[in-house]
């Protein structure tokens, strides 16, 4: 237990550092907000179902886990930053029903390797399009959580031909749109405390979750850093989502997003958080619902 704890702390202070460089150490230190109700805490992810297949992908010069469930319209979850596909488990057992869902963990994340390339939401992006071309998927919904809906925009960006929607939670365009005292947060720090015992339950390299974080953290200081007349240029159907009590993205931010991006809507989930998924599924399944339902 006493060396459990010990690697915990360390793996909390390398992320700390790392927000701390983006973000402005002095900001880290600011008193901490009080925090009650569903939005303060972090359920146990939901059990996956069982795949109609999953494996690796060698897209980009790794090796990129994923799965498949149900049949139907395609819908690809994107997982956000330290997670893995797996968060997403009351997510797939209902769309399951009435879709083809693929999740799978990004670069570097849960059971996918990692190279020496340097972390880019363009590269991941492009590492989830080659998916697609593995499984012969040519058009998708996205929906996408935090790293993930960033990814989803990129897409939308970049290949608008393959996607039919994004469902863009709990995103950011530029490294302001951080809230600065993130890791202020109990809720927020849990999470990474949750995911670095998953890393060592699931990474191929599972000693080496501080170098992980610290690999992708050089991203983070410098991207996304997109500008309004980029993302006007959006033509793909989408919608910009806002947990109420969002620990790590700025609601401000949120919302003049939705104001660059033509056609976009606008959606603030109530009483929940960054970790909105797995904190009311049921609300957020339905929000789902209505977007990839749309004409």
């Amino acid at each position: 237990m006493k060396k459990r704890n010990l690697i915990v702390t360390a793996t909390l202070g390398v992320v700390l550092l790392v927000l701390a460089v983006a973000y402005g150490a002095h900001n880290l230190l600011s008193p901490k907000q009080p925090t009650e109700g569903r939005w303060s805490h972090l359920p146990t992810y939901a059990p996956m179902p069982k795949a109609n297949q999953s494996g690796y992908a060698d897209v980009n010069g790794i090796k990129m886990y994923y799965a498949t469930y149900g049949a139907g319209e395609p819908i690809l979850f994107i997982h956000g930053g330290l997670g893995h596909g797996d968060v997403w488990g009351d997510q797939v057992t209902e769309f399951m029903k009435t879709n083809l869902v693929i999740v799978a963990d990004s670069r570097g994340h849960g059971r996918s390797t990692r190279n020496e390339q340097s972390f880019g939401y363009d590269l991941m992006a492009s590492d989830y399009l080659a998916l697609l071309d593995q499984l012969k998927i040519d058009r998708v919904d996205v929906v996408g959580w935090s790293d993930g809906g960033i990814i989803g925009i990129d897409m939308a960006m970049s290949h608008p031909e393959r996607l039919r929607h994004v469902f863009a939670h709990a995103a950011n365009v530029t490294v302001d749109g951080v809230n600065p005292k993130v890791m202020e947060n109990p809720t927020f720090k849990n999470y990474i405390e949750r995911s670095g015992e998953d890393y060592r339950k699931m990474s191929k390299t599972p000693n080496e979750y501080d170098a992980f974080v610290a690999q992708i953290g050089k991203m983070w200081e410098t991207q996304p850093n997109w500008s309004a007349e980029m993302l006007g240029k959006i033509t793909v159907p989408i919608a910009i989502v806002f947990g109420e009590y969002d620990e790590a993205v700025l609601r401000d931010h949120t919302e003049k997003m939705a104001q660059m991006i033509p056609g976009s809507k606008l959606v603030i989930l109530k009483d929940v958080s960054h970790f909105a998924a797995v904190q009311d599924p049921e609300s957020y399944n339905a929000a789902i619902r209505e977007l990839v339902s749309a004409k």
